[in-house]
Parts: structure tokens; sequence; C-alpha cells
């Protein structure tokens, strides 16, 4: 059978355009999601409770690429606070945002839905309840850092729930649509969110640390949590990423993906695998950030273009400038306090969410 060539779908059904003009395309806006990347990370650096230069800052940086000396003009006291105290900090944001969008636009390629999302689907409710017992039995290691077990617990929670959500969704037949599918995911959500809650009242003396963690936060005691996360991370992003053309092809439905060569349920279930590991990745490190698979997919969408090959990338970049950033707002908006930056997320995504709804009511008719 000759090799399956996702990128010529498009065609079948539509005019093809000049081979020019997609690549021009995602070449622009792949810079600007780097460019969005590096200015998010210098700002986040620069800005916080003691401001620093912002030019004298990204020397800093420069400085940590090998073989680069640059004098910053920082004091010692200031190149700490860079590189061990706000650093970690944004890494982690820009890692965790990434994973979220890029986990958002994946599901919304492979239940074809407008709406999917790791919240929505139950997901990160089913990571939630699993990090929840895991601290509840003292698995939670000390304050600001991550053990091991923690991401394993969520990966568990996470795609037992997205299994409870497609198995529920696909109760009714093969006829299922994409608003039965959402109303599955808010039935587990708070299935296991009662479940959640029952943990807590058992184990009053966790409530504090579950409770912090719940409303999401980004702070880290240094890079342990960073490189407790990378490697999901990296695992997450190549499999989505190698297998982002493939969901251009689900997108026409299960039997013209067969007739073209694709095995549509075992890419499904890869993709939602690797979105699942990224996103309980993210919870258990982060706790529960809300609409970042929403917002940042359905931004790139509009933008840059339907096809997942340019989504998929974006997402990651523009999902990890995006948190980033919101990390900034979130620490100081009420300095010298901080404001959880779930809450920042769910007063952007509220809105967001309504305006994503009202464009999408023809599919849930």
């Amino acid at each position: 059978m000759n090799r399956l060539r996702p990128g010529r779908v498009a065609s079948a059904d539509r005019p093809a355009r000049p081979a020019a003009a997609p690549a021009g395309l995602r070449a622009r806006w792949l810079v600007a999601g780097l460019v969005a990347v590096g200015v998010t990370l210098v700002a986040g650096v620069a800005l916080g409770p003691v401001s620093l230069p912002p030019g004298s800052v990204a020397l800093e940086l420069l400085n940590l690429l090998p073989g680069v000396r640059l004098e910053s003009g920082l004091t010692e006291r200031e190149i700490a606070i860079v590189t061990e105290l706000r650093l970690p900090r944004v890494v982690l944001g820009l890692l965790v945002g990434g994973l979220l969008a890029l986990a958002g636009g994946c599901y919304q390629g492979v239940f074809r839905n407008p709406l999917a999302d790791p919240y929505l689907l139950g997901v990160a409710a089913g990571a939630g309840l699993a990090v929840t017992a895991a601290i509840a039995l003292g698995a939670g290691g000390e304050p600001g850092r991550l053990p091991m077990t923690i991401p394993l617990a969520a990966f568990v929670g996470a795609l037992g729930a997205v299994l409870m959500t497609y198995l529920l969704g696909s109760a009714g037949g093969r006829g299922r649509s994409p608003a039965t599918l959402i109303l599955a995911g808010v039935a587990v959500s708070a299935f296991l969110s009662a479940g959640q809650t029952y943990l807590l009242q058992r184990n009053a003396d966790s409530i504090q640390q579950v409770y912090s963690w719940l409303l999401g936060r980004l702070a880290t005691a240094g890079w342990g949590d960073v490189r407790l996360v990378l490697p999901y991370f990296v695992v997450t992003v190549v499999v989505v990423l190698l297998h982002r053309r493939e969901l251009d092809v689900l997108s026409l439905g299960d039997d013209e993906a067969g007739s073209l060569g694709l095995h549509p349920q075992r890419s499904r279930y890869l993709l939602i695998a690797a979105a699942s590991l990224g996103t309980a990745a993210a919870v258990s490190a982060t706790g529960l950030i809300g609409f970042v698979g929403i917002i940042v997919p359905h931004t790139v969408r509009l933008l840059a273009g339907a096809s997942y090959r340019v989504i998929l990338p974006l997402s990651l970049l523009f999902g990890g400038a995006f948190l980033a950033l919101t990390d900034v707002v979130a620490r100081t908006a009420a300095a010298p306090g901080e404001v959880p930056i779930g809450v920042v997320t769910a007063l952007l995504g509220g809105p967001f969410f309504v305006l994503v709804l009202r464009t999408a009511r023809r599919m849930l008719a």
C-alpha cells in the first residue's frame, strides 16, 4: 500500500492552494511563536516585586548558553533572582502552557469537537482526583517539590477519566454528537470531583496543601519540578507532532481515513494517550489551570488556519507564552500578594468559552 500522505487530503474536497502559500504562512507564524516565547521569557524574569532591566535580563539569559559571556550589569543578588527564582518559574509556565494548549488542540482533532478540552472532557478532574489521593496517602512530598509518584498517579487518573468520558459519550451508538461528548465530560467531572471532595473530607490535614494546588500555581522551589516535567513534555510533544497530519485525515471520518490507509482507532488511542500524559504532567506540577486548551488552539485556528499541521505546533508555542504571561499578571496584579493563576485564566477563559460556544452552535444542534 502506498505511504499515507495526509497533506493532500484537503485538496480532495476543496480547491488546491499554491504550494508556496501554506509553507510561507507556517514559517511566518512559527517565527511569531518563537518571538512570543522569547519576549515572554524576558518579561517573566524581569517583572516582579523587584523589577529588573529587561535588556540586562536578556543578556544574563544569553549567558546561560554554552560559550557565551556577556556583561549584563546585574549584581550577584539580581543574578540569583534571575537564575534560581524567576527563570525556573517562567520555564515551568512555558512547559505547562504548551502542554495544555497542545492537549486541547489534540483532543479537538481526535474527537472532532471544537469544545474538547482537558477540563471539559474530565481529564483534569481525573488527574486531580489521583493527585489528591496521592497527597492524602502521604505521597505529596515536601512543599514546592514534585515527587515522581505524582505525575504517574495523575496520568492514570487522566487516562481513566478520558476513557470514561469516551465510553459514556458513545453509549448512544455511533451517532454521538459533540454536545453528547461534552455532557459526558461534565458528568464524569462531577463524579470525579465528588470523589475528590470525599477524600478531602476524610483527610482534613491535607486540605490546605490540596486547596492551594487546586487553584493553580507556578511557584517552584527550584529546577526540580522543571526537570521532572520535562521528560513528559518531550514524550507528549514528539508523539503528538509526529502524528499531527493524521488528525487532518481523522477529520474526514473513520471510513474515509481507513480508505486512505490510516488505522483510525490506533491513531486515536495513541493521540489520546499522549495528550492525557501531557495533561497529567501539567496538572500534577501546577494544579488545575483551566481554559488554556480552548483559548489558544481556537485563537491559532482563527489566525493561522484550520489544519492541525499548523494548529498544534503553534498552540505549543503560543500556549507556553500565554500561560507564562498570565503568571506575570497573577503575581503583579495584587502585589505584594499573588492571585492564583487559575483564577486569572478562568476570568479570561469564561467569556472566550461563551464566544466559542456561540460559533459552534451549529455543530451542537
